[in-house]
């Protein structure tokens, strides 16, 4: 008998968000913010047609209301301050996607996305010690990449069993975007963070059973547009700068052919079956559809995603990829677009598991 391939694929996924719904709190605070009522108005109108229903957080006051006490003091709160809930909430998240898999015995690897805090020791020990797993457990940490480190995550788990066929890899993403709400922001930033939410997504990838199998790898830098989309470490958290001409590069970069070809792989868009796109926004979601002429419907898990939890970063792909699961599709195409302007992503497909 040939030697078997070892294919790594996600046995199972769990996502957790916050119990605090901030989307329409988030809204008015934004309009106050804005001193010029044109803008208001303009920022009133470009949420409404968001795409995003909901969006939560792990900062409430007693009455429930976010940005609660947290940035109502006058001044706003340091990165320190900011980090110390980070801190104390991350790994109260990630536990709660983690408690929603189906099972956690046997780990042996842990891998661990997060962008919007950093701790040491880190938020993966934190995990390893809460669940009790042995000490001998290898972690990897994923850090500041932005939205598409949960592709990353989920790429590095399968070189991991790949390389140790034996390896039962828990992956985690956690964000806590609520924590880094600036004040006196402009329009554009006001845009840009009324799209992010918190949430935690975990999963299981393993060399056997049924799951999602993780195929080819897709990276791809989209060149001159570093300055797009920033994520800077500034004295009051850390400040996103995201560009209103990320679609629209985008869009370019996918319609010039050799990108949307290296995605398709001589495939036509319609033979493909899932479509898992990290919702950076419904601007993003549409110019993927019209890049690849998909049907409408196509990116339905995404949208939902969008809709029901906003943009939570790293963890996004991972409740998108949650809601494919079910379908068992044949072939699918995982992107998630960030800093750079980037793309990090992977084929997958449903595989039953191994015939004993």
């Amino acid at each position: 008998m040939g030697h078997m391939k070892t294919v790594a694929r996600i046995n199972a996924i769990s996502g957790a968000i916050p119990a605090i719904d901030v989307d329409l709190d988030y809204r008015e605070w934004a309009q106050e913010q804005l001193s010029d009522p044109r803008e208001a108005r303009l920022f009133g109108r470009m949420a409404e047609r968001s795409g995003i229903d909901h969006r939560w957080s792990v900062l409430g006051d007693d009455a429930g209301r976010e940005p609660g006490r947290f940035y109502t003091r006058g001044t706003p709160p340091t990165t320190a301050e900011r980090m110390t809930v980070y801190a104390r909430e991350a790994p109260k998240l990630a536990l709660q996607a983690i408690a929603g898999l189906p099972n956690t015995e046997g780990v042996t690897h842990l891998v661990v996305a997060s962008c919007t805090g950093f701790v040491a020791p880190g938020v993966d020990q934190a995990i390893a010690r809460e669940l009790g797993l042995p000490g001998d457990v290898e972690r990897v940490v994923v850090g500041f990449m932005g939205c598409y480190a949960g592709a990353t995550a989920l790429r590095t788990a399968g070189h991991i069993v790949r390389s140790v066929p034996a390896a039962r890899v828990l992956v985690v993403a956690v964000e806590l975007c609520s924590l880094h709400l600036q004040e006196d922001a402009k329009l554009e930033s006001m845009l840009a963070m009324a799209q992010f939410s918190d949430g935690a997504a975990a999963a299981i990838v393993s060399a056997s059973g049924a799951g999602l199998a993780l195929g080819e790898n897709l990276s791809a830098t989209l060149m001159e547009s570093e300055s797009l989309i920033t994520w800077t470490i500034g004295d009051t958290g850390f400040v996103m700068n995201l560009s209103g001409e990320v679609p629209g590069r985008l869009a370019n970069a996918l319609g010039d052919g050799a990108l949307a070809d290296r995605v398709l792989d001589g495939a036509d868009a319609s033979d493909i079956d899932a479509w898992a796109v990290h919702p950076g926004g419904k601007s993003i979601l549409d110019a993927v559809e019209r890049a690849f002429a998909l049907t409408q419907g196509a990116l339905a898990e995404s949208r939902e995603v969008l809709r029901s939890c906003g943009n939570m970063s790293s963890a996004t792909i991972l409740f998108v990829l949650e809601k494919i699961m079910p379908r068992r599709p044949a072939t699918g195409v995982a992107m998630a677009f960030g800093p750079g302007l980037a793309m990090e992503g992977f084929r997958f497909g449903w595989t039953e598991g191994d015939a004993p």
